[in-house]
């Protein structure tokens, strides 16, 4: 006879003999199919490439090493991942110093407009990475205002720029103003959690502003602070736009233009060497991870929020409270300001040759007229509007389903939350790698498709819509179920007409977030488009690429426009129904 034990994470069951085994329910097990079924083969074909050779009709040749071998001789790999670590880590220090400096003003200060920080920063999301880089080196460019300015100043002019942007330290510098709107909102977030009293302790004790800043503030989001560095350093390794557009024009390696390259060479593609670099790549992305969640798990000793005690206050800073705004103001100018208005002008330029006098007497709207005729502009954004839409549509109901049965601990859903929590390992431009050696391998067409694309970025953003999603099932208590199920309903009846009501604000905010992020990226779908289904961020790619500068930037600036309209949707709901970032 058996017995059946519930608790925990999973359901045990003890025979008769003694042996106990793990139940899972049909469920759990079906939706831990589907989300295999979705990641498995990509990671398996792309270790698989990166260990056989390649016929010239594409099938697989016979186990080799070669490829690895290759790469761990070769001194070009040591001074790619030498730049990669420098470039991570450095535009990761940039991006947290002001990120920081804004969050404390927001957070901790009573400096004017400080309120207007989150939505800004919340509107900056919707300009595409690729966007943004191109506006920066329109702006530190060769003939762009800030070289125009520096040679005015210093009176010399020559033949190369006072400021070289494609360079590696260009590089850290456009991705870590880049990355300024993420850390602040991670930031704000671990501060808008940390007590306060104990600054207020300080200041009363004699402490300055700055001090108690440094010893007690920074002190106490610590585990914070250095979870949200080497996250941003983990986005730095899969950076790609920045490498892409800045690093190979100043032939500066990275691991991810390495992996672009050789995977994207129009004449013989190398997808073993490819496979290679990508697999090495996941191996140092695993590794930060595991980092990450080892900081994560230490951050209960500096936890302060223990329930009357805490009381969540505003430093007065009297007359300083006005350099703050000012600081804020400037953060905004360099984080959005100067780049979609550098955007603006090249947009109105029928050439682009840089800030001069003559070019402000020569206005046109010409561009826009050609990107607004019938043709790629229209059909690009059809198809991305449908990529978001169907990617954002597809995550969130099976995430949302996933995630109420992991945090309702059903046997085995703990599985749900691993499984669907692994595509963070996989750099973009690594998965896009890996989803075209599936699709060119499958019998079915799919390579070129908008269908590849989409099923590409479900994996990519399952992690982003489990977290939302969690998050939200958290916050309903437990006894709203039991009554329904007392009442006599069944389980998809509790789901669909209780649970999904009631999360339906962090829902609504996961959709429009899952479909900003598949709207903007160009490294996953850039090798899996194909005629006829080319989106925005990929012909922003394509366009910069062939030098069409102009084009370009109005292109962009109808996008960014559009964009910020649903970045503000996203806001407002949030703010609708109480949840702030």
């Amino acid at each position: 006879m058996s017995a059946a034990i519930a608790g925990g994470e999973s359901s045990i069951q003890v025979d008769a003999g003694g042996r106990a085994h793990a139940r899972i329910s049909p469920l759990v097990a079906l939706l831990a199919a589907i989300l295999l079924v979705l990641i498995l083969p990509p990671t398996l074909f792309l270790i698989h490439t990166s260990v056989h050779t390649m016929r010239p009709d594409g099938s697989f040749g016979p186990f080799t090493l070669q490829y690895y071998a290759q790469l761990f001789t070769s001194p070009y790999f040591a001074v790619s991942l030498r730049n990669t670590v420098v470039y991570a880590i450095g535009s990761a220090v940039l991006a947290i110093m002001l990120g920081l400096a804004q969050a404390l003003i927001v957070e901790r200060t009573n400096a004017p407009l400080r309120s207007s920080a989150v939505l800004l920063a919340i509107l900056s999301l919707g300009i595409p990475h690729v966007l943004y880089v191109v506006a920066w080196l329109l702006l530190l460019g060769r003939t762009g205002p800030v070289n125009a300015l520096i040679e005015h100043i210093s009176g010399a002019a020559g033949e190369l720029p006072a400021f070289d942007v494609y360079s590696l330290w260009g590089m850290i510098l456009i991705e870590g103003i880049g990355f300024v709107p993420l850390t602040f909102l991670l930031m704000a977030a671990v501060l808008r959690a940390t007590d306060s009293s104990f600054e207020e302790a300080a200041l009363m004790s004699g402490a300055g502003p700055l001090a108690t800043f440094r010893a007690i503030t920074l002190r106490m989001g610590l585990p914070g602070l250095l979870a949200l560095l080497l996250l941003v350093v983990i986005r730095g390794f899969e950076s790609f736009e920045v490498p892409a557009l800045v690093g190979l024009a100043g032939n500066v390696s990275v691991l991810t233009s390495d992996i672009y390259q050789s995977s994207h060479n129009s004449s013989t593609p190398n997808y073993g060497e490819s496979g290679a670099y990508s697999v090495c790549l996941l191996g140092l992305v695993v590794l930060l991870l595991i980092w990450h969640h080892w900081l994560l798990r230490r951050a209960r000793r500096f936890q302060t929020i223990t329930g009357k005690g805490y009381r969540p206050r505003i430093l007065d800073l009297g007359r300083g409270r006005f350099a703050a705004t000012a600081l804020l103001l400037a953060i905004f100018a360099l984080v959005t300001a100067l780049p979609v208005g550098m955007l603006v002008f090249a947009s109105l330029q029928p050439f682009y040759e840089g800030l001069t006098a003559d070019s402000l007497r020569r206005f046109t709207l010409d561009n826009y007229a050609t990107i607004l005729a019938p043709g790629s502009f229209r059909d690009s954004v059809l198809n991305t509007l449908m990529l978001g839409a169907s990617t954002a549509t597809v995550v969130v109901p099976l995430m949302a389903l996933c995630a109420w049965l992991a945090a309702r601990r059903r046997p085995g859903a703990w599985l749900l939350d691993q499984i669907a929590t692994a595509p963070l390992i996989f750099p973009a431009i690594v998965m896009s790698v890996a989803f075209l050696q599936v699709f060119v391998n499958l019998p079915v067409p799919l390579y070129g498709t908008l269908l590849s694309v989409v099923i590409a970025s479900t994996v990519r953003f399952l992690p982003y819509g489990m977290r939302y999603a969690y998050a939200g099932v958290l916050q309903i208590h437990e006894d709203l179920e039991d009554a329904a199920r007392t009442a006599g309903a069944g389980a998809g009846y509790v789901f669909v007409r209780v649970v999904l009501p009631l999360i339906s604000a962090a829902l609504a905010s996961c959709w429009l977030f899952v479909f900003l992020l598949a709207a903007q990226n160009v490294a996953l779908p850039l090798m899996l488009v194909g005629p006829g289904t080319e989106i925005m961020a990929v012909n922003l790619f394509d366009l910069w690429q062939n030098g069409q500068v102009t084009e370009l930037a109005a292109m962009g600036v109808l996008w960014v426009a559009l964009m910020l309209v649903v970045s503000a949707c996203f806001h407002f709901t949030a703010r609708r129904y109480g949840l702030r970032f």
